[in-house]
């Protein structure tokens, strides 16, 4: 229920969608005659655009997220497992095609692979089912072992979990998969902006694991004001960045994590 609640939701309040409802508001307004409503609805659908397309608003939402948790440095000399998160691939396309083809936040999976073949006795697992609601997809954990081994991971080493579908699950699957002892250390391999939430999760559930953020969506030094950027890439930013926000609040209010923005220190 929570999975299907989010999705409706998200999909509601997803900037590009909900300029495009407040513009269909206008019309309908202005069929009615209802001037002054049709206007407000308009303005807000441009600022709505404008925000999200022609400024910083979205790079500067990632910033905090993004950097809440860096890669150790030194890195661990001895790894004994490694746990990377869903959500980097294009589940209907692959579905259909068979193939292995990346979304935006594909370079999680190049980031396993590497640290795979830098860690060779490391347990490799990934986590991560269809958590597609609206569009049927391939889960990623499927999904995953066509690209692991092209790059040159031994399948034997790739051990899946294809049943979550949302972080916290990612979380409880992965800890009840791994089995970890007390003295093991282990990798937890996401995007940048989505590490807060997923280090939340996987803190509650009870698995400590330590951050090994990719895929970062901005450079850290953006300012407030209009930006360099092209529009689709900050829409695509103040999506996600509004999009994590909400799910680490609501994460916080339905316990899933014990605060909005973990600690640093574990």
């Amino acid at each position: 229920m929570f999975h299907l609640a989010s999705a409706i939701f998200w999909a509601l309040v997803q900037p590009f969608n909900l300029a495009s409802l407040l513009i269909a508001a206008a019309l309908i307004a202005a069929i009615f005659r209802w001037r002054k409503l049709s206007i407000t609805f308009g303005v807000f659908a441009f600022l709505v655009v404008a925000l999200a397309g022609w400024t910083t608003f979205g790079a500067l939402l990632l910033h905090p997220l993004e950097s809440r948790f860096a890669r150790p440095d030194p890195a661990p000399q001895h790894v004994d497992g490694i746990i990377v998160l869903g959500g980097g691939f294009e589940g209907a396309v692959n579905l259909a095609r068979g193939g292995y083809e990346l979304n935006d936040s594909g370079d999680r999976f190049i980031e396993a692979a590497i640290l795979a073949r830098r860690y060779p006795e490391a347990r490799l697992i990934v986590s991560g089912g269809s958590g597609s609601v609206f569009l049927p997809g391939e889960g990623d954990a499927d999904t995953a072992p066509r690209l692991l081994t092209a790059l040159g991971v031994a399948p034997e080493r790739i051990e899946l979990e294809n049943r979550s579908r949302d972080t916290f699950e990612n979380a409880r699957f992965s800890m009840s998969m791994a089995g970890f002892g007390p003295d093991e250390t282990w990798l937890l391999v996401t995007s940048a902006f989505h590490m807060p939430r997923a280090v939340g999760a996987f803190r509650r559930a009870g698995f400590p694991v330590l951050p090994w953020p990719a895929d970062y969506k901005t450079t850290g030094r953006e300012r407030p004001g209009l930006t360099d950027d092209n529009v689709l890439d900050s829409l695509r930013n103040t999506s996600i960045g509004i999009r994590e926000w909400m799910g680490l609040l609501a994460y916080r209010m339905v316990g899933r994590s014990d605060s909005i923005l973990p600690s640093r220190a574990p």
